[in-house]
């Protein structure tokens, strides 16, 4: 039997939410008056991407929400890609996070967190006070997107299959090699846990479905139509409300252009602190350092006018 605690590195209890397509589990840590902050993973990965951000963001008063998506961490993980498509990741999010009744909330999003958490902000904007964004992309392409090499084989039919399914590679290629710029920070135990909740084949059907979501050409739907509406309700919603980036500039994915291209045209006031040596899972890379631009940022007094 699985320790979810993983040795007392997520000692969080498990909370569940019942959707009709599975069940999601999330953690719902800290006071419930206290400001909502909400940690939205990507691929592979799941909450646990954020065990070293809980406890210093409870420790400062605020109710920390950290969903995982359904076919990853412990929510459940039907064998049927049709579920995993961007759209219905966004649609059971909504859900989940409709359900818990949140005000002043504010979203953290990075990888494909960024459209599921987005999403919501932008259709509930009365229940969001402010953006902190990590390496993500809602934007429509602005030309031809240059998928990095290892997601373009995830990517192909049949040698995906053999390699997210089989091999367990987006885990054990990306997410522990590629994707980190210090690799040595992810122990046994760390790599155990990315590992346990994708034990079988079957279970790696929603890793694979994501690196064929990604939008290669502005034209292609669904995601040029969801993206366009995503892009005009942050400038319409959020361009006057805080909003924070902390970007990694070694991702091979969401590269320094991402940021200059899509997101500073966004938001052009953001505050904006690259690290300069981290990856793509900047979690993993460099949480010392976006921790506390986290809790500086949530102190900020213009939430509180």
């Amino acid at each position: 039997m699985t320790d979810w605690t993983f040795g007392g590195l997520w000692p969080y209890e498990p909370r569940w939410f019942d959707t009709p397509d599975g069940r999601l589990h999330y953690v719902d840590e800290g006071p419930r008056d206290g400001r909502p902050v909400v940690l939205l993973h990507g691929n592979p990965t799941w909450g646990f991407l954020y065990r070293n951000f809980i406890g210093p963001l409870v420790d400062a008063g605020h109710r920390v929400i950290v969903p995982d998506m359904l076919g990853f961490g412990r929510s459940d993980k039907p064998d049927r890609p049709a579920l995993y498509r961007i759209g219905e990741h966004i649609r059971r999010a909504d859900a989940l996070l409709e359900s818990l009744d949140l005000h002043g909330a504010v979203v953290v999003p990075q990888d494909w967190g960024g459209p599921v958490g987005l999403a919501w902000a932008v259709a509930h904007p009365e229940r969001v006070a402010g953006l902190f964004l990590l390496n993500t992309a809602v934007h429509v392409p602005r030309g031809r997107f240059k998928v990095p090499f290892s997601l373009t084989l995830f990517r192909a039919p049949g040698v995906g299959e053999v390699m997210v399914k089989g091999l367990a590679a987006f885990h054990r290629l990306f997410l522990f090699k590629v994707g980190v710029m210090a690799p040595e920070r992810l122990t046994p135990l760390v790599k155990h846990a990315y590992l346990a909740p994708h034990p079988t084949w079957s279970s790696r059907t929603a890793v694979l479905v994501f690196p064929r979501e990604i939008p290669v050409r502005p034209d292609e739907q669904p995601w040029a139509r969801l993206a366009a509406q995503m892009e005009a309700g942050l400038e319409r919603h959020f361009r006057g409300r805080p909003v924070k980036i902390v970007w990694a500039m070694r991702d091979p994915g969401f590269t320094p252009d991402v940021l200059r291209e899509m997101w500073l045209e966004t938001f052009p006031d953001a505050d904006v602190v690259r690290l300069d040596e981290a990856g793509h899972y900047l979690q993993e890379d460099a949480h010392e350092r976006i921790v506390p631009e986290l809790l500086d940022f949530l102190a900020k007094e213009d939430f509180h006018g």
